[in-house]
């Protein structure tokens, strides 16, 4: 397989067609990493409020969980529609489809991984089909 390269040998990447696709991609990934950090946060609350009898963290662990919930169902119905834009995949969706053999996880996660990758690279690589793509909108030819 060859990679195509563009000027000073760069590897080309997969851009998107607009402007609200990477804005989606962004939200499905912020929710995504909150899903992963706040369960530890709602368990802190928890356990701080057990141990020194305050109600007012209890109150705050749960205001948490529930907006764990509302995260968790928002980024489930934004993630649906983030489609790598080779193989139009959703990246940030849970699916049962095969890996490619080189994907790469973090914390055991490869939904993880693209969404610290569109967080704090602005670019990740699909997990299913290998290819890297950049947040970026991609040029019209005229």
């Amino acid at each position: 397989m060859r990679l195509d390269t563009g000027s000073c040998g760069l590897l080309q990447m997969h851009r998107f067609p607009s402007q609200s696709t990477i804005n989606r991609f962004r939200l499905a990934a912020t929710l995504l990493c909150l899903k992963y950090l706040g369960p530890p946060i709602m368990a802190y609350f928890v356990i701080t409020s057990i141990f020194n009898d305050d109600r007012e963290k209890i109150i705050i662990a749960a205001v948490t969980g529930g907006a764990l919930l509302l995260a968790g169902v928002i980024q489930w119905l934004v993630a649906e529609r983030t489609r790598c834009p080779l193989c139009l995949t959703p990246v940030l969706s849970h699916k049962g489809c095969s890996k490619h053999r080189r994907a790469k996880t973090f914390l055991g996660s490869h939904r993880l991984r693209v969404a610290m990758a569109i967080i704090f690279k602005g670019s990740f690589r699909c997990p299913y089909c290998d290819e890297p793509s950049v947040l970026e909108v991609r040029k019209r030819r005229h």
